[in-house]
């Protein structure tokens, strides 16, 4: 596991330099370490079952700690003051936005068929985070790890693309630059593929998509505890066995959540106490740990 962490990391620092001055530049830079983790993970299972020793590793492929480690250290990039500062405007289309995308999704994958906590893994990763928020809805509503596997790739499968074409469509549009950098915000799940897309369109572009995309984060929280309470007391519950109380929820309420929110708070305090520059760099290094 150790060794496949490595390649991921050296391909997602690698890769991109090795293509610096080539059309593709842009493109690899905005990949993100699940890409490779995915692909990485797939050759490994391969191989593994292949040499039938799959069985005999299988305890190094509980990495659940790890994998929800991440959405609590992405916490600390979440800067509670910003979304504060933002106020009106990027809390209401947050929570707009949010409602109508989960509730289309959800409707969506209803009537295709799919499974409900299959359901609300994509709806709340294309609507609010991506792949940390598909990892906060699957501790909430207990999902398989090949649910979780199958909403990363899709998120990262559409967020790519995205990178080129919503600048694209923006500038055909005629939008302006407030409403660019808040409509690629709102719709690109990834942060790096929103701070790639808002770069392309400009700098204050970038800046109101940064905020925007912040201000979902911050709502992560809601999200994974609606979640816990619908799937406790509704998609679940035994119609003939009681309700489920308060300990209930609290049991299978994923906890590793409120990491979330800890780490926000200790970062905006941190952020507004340090050096400006000092902090950016602290911050730089949690985000670089999270991405390892």
């Amino acid at each position: 596991m150790l060794l496949l962490a490595t390649l991921v990391r050296v391909l997602e620092q690698g890769v991109p330099e090795a293509m610096a001055g080539t059309w593709a530049e842009e493109f690899l830079s905005a990949v993100e370490y699940p890409v490779y983790a995915i692909l990485l993970g797939l050759l490994g299972n391969l191989v593994l079952t292949r040499l039938r020793i799959r069985d005999r590793l299988s305890g190094a492929f509980r990495t659940e700690f790890f994998i929800k480690t991440g959405p609590v250290l992405l916490g600390a990039s979440t800067n509670l003051a910003v979304v504060v500062s933002a106020a009106g405007p990027a809390i209401a289309q947050a929570v707009l936005l949010i409602t109508i995308v989960f509730g289309f999704t959800w409707w969506l994958g209803g009537r295709l068929g799919l499974a409900d906590k299959l359901r609300a893994l994509l709806a709340s990763a294309v609507s609010i985070c991506g792949v940390s928020a598909a990892i906060a809805a699957a501790g909430a509503v207990q999902a398989k790890r090949e649910q979780l596997a199958y909403t990363a790739s899709l998120v990262i499968l559409f967020a790519l693309p995205s990178i080129f074409i919503l600048p694209a469509l923006a500038e055909a549009f005629g939008l302006s630059t407030e409403v660019a950098g808040a409509w690629i915000g709102g719709n690109i799940d990834t942060t790096a593929a929103v701070t790639a897309a808002g770069a392309i369109v400009g700098e204050e572009a970038l800046q109101i998509a940064s905020i925007v995309k912040v201000t979902q984060n911050a709502l992560m929280g809601v999200v994974a505890v609606a979640l816990t309470a619908y799937f406790t007391l509704k998609v679940e519950r035994n119609p003939d066995a009681p309700r489920p109380g308060v300990s209930a929820l609290w049991q299978r309420f994923p906890k590793f959540v409120l990491g979330v929110i800890l780490a926000s708070v200790i970062a905006t305090w941190y952020q507004s106490a340090a050096d400006p520059a000092t902090a950016a760099d602290v911050i730089g290094i949690v985000n670089d740990l999270r991405g390892s």
